[in-house]
């Protein structure tokens, strides 16, 4: 047996300037799809996952991601004195024990790299999850939970992976891949947003990652990358030799919420997963896509 994933990092210190001007005094984790903002979206994962300890890595204005988990005792009154039982269990169901979550600041914009290096206290010596909340996955079983299968069974560094267009690699950390059974994959290497002309594959790494705690070494060099950041992509091929390191074909659909196409997809995807809303919702896009269709013709 490998020692339990009981850990996640998750990076919350990005301006959110995609959303402006909707970020600009409101962290963008904190935006709602249908009901729940992203970053809950990220803790009920990981906790499905058997993750019971959380480090947010925030920045300056984040407060209010804290207060999202806290207790709220005078809504919790109000609600209780209206009788509002329904909604005080939707609260109960946010709140995380005492202690089980943690908080760092990342003070320098210096990348994904040095995000997670600022949360190495809290990793100390154990396996450790990276769940990035932009990335949001539509799935049956949690995405971070089919990665902590992975890490049952192989012992090693696991990350979330997927298929992009060729042209778009220079968008992503890219896999350099060995043996490949349709799910597991074996990751021979790791370049950070290649070229389309010389990436090794098309298979990229989205948020979602199980890590081995000596990846902290490595973003220790403070070594940077692409975009002059420290690159946990960079950090994470150096592992690779020394430790097992696999790429997942996670189950699910990937909705990058830090886009406003992939933002507005996931509303109607998810709203359309609620029994209490997906009938209205069919509704409601018939008549624009009948309007769209009178339009075009």
């Amino acid at each position: 047996m490998h020692k339990q994933l009981r850990k996640a990092v998750l990076p919350v210190a990005g301006l959110g300037t995609r959303f402006l001007p909707a970020t600009k005094a409101m962290a963008k984790e904190m935006l709602p799809v249908v009901d729940k903002p992203l970053i809950q979206y990220a803790v009920e994962e990981a906790r499905a996952a058997g993750i019971d300890q959380f480090c947010l890595v925030t920045g300056r204005g984040k407060t209010a991601i804290v207060e999202h988990f806290d207790i709220a005792f005078e809504l919790e009154a109000t609600l209780r004195e209206r009788d509002k039982a329904d909604a005080l269990e939707l609260l109960k169901a946010i709140q995380l024990e005492p202690g089980c979550m943690v908080t760092v600041r990342q003070q320098d914009p210096l990348g994904l790299g040095h995000a997670i290096w600022c949360a190495r206290t809290f990793i100390g010596d154990e396996p450790f999850a990276i769940l990035l909340p932009d990335d949001l996955i539509l799935s049956d079983t949690p995405c971070i939970a089919q990665l902590a299968q992975a890490y049952q069974e192989t012992g090693g560094n696991v990350v979330a992976v997927t298929e992009v267009p060729r042209e778009q690699t220079n968008r992503y950390g890219i896999l350099k891949v060995g043996h490949d059974d349709g799910r597991l994959v074996e990751v021979l290497g790791l370049v950070e947003k290649p070229a389309p002309d010389v990436a090794p594959s098309n298979l990229s790494i989205i948020g979602r990652y199980v890590l081995m705690p000596e990846v902290i070494g490595h973003l220790a060099r403070m070594e940077r990358g692409a975009g002059d950041e420290v690159q946990l992509t960079d950090a994470m091929a150096k592992l690779i030799g020394t430790q097992p390191f696999h790429g997942v074909r996670y189950e699910g659909r990937r909705f990058d919420c830090g886009d406003k196409i992939g933002f507005l997809e996931a509303q109607i995807a998810f709203a359309l997963k609620r029994p209490d809303l997906a009938p209205a919702v069919r509704r409601f896009l018939k008549r624009y896509i009948g309007a769209t269709a009178m339009e075009q013709a």
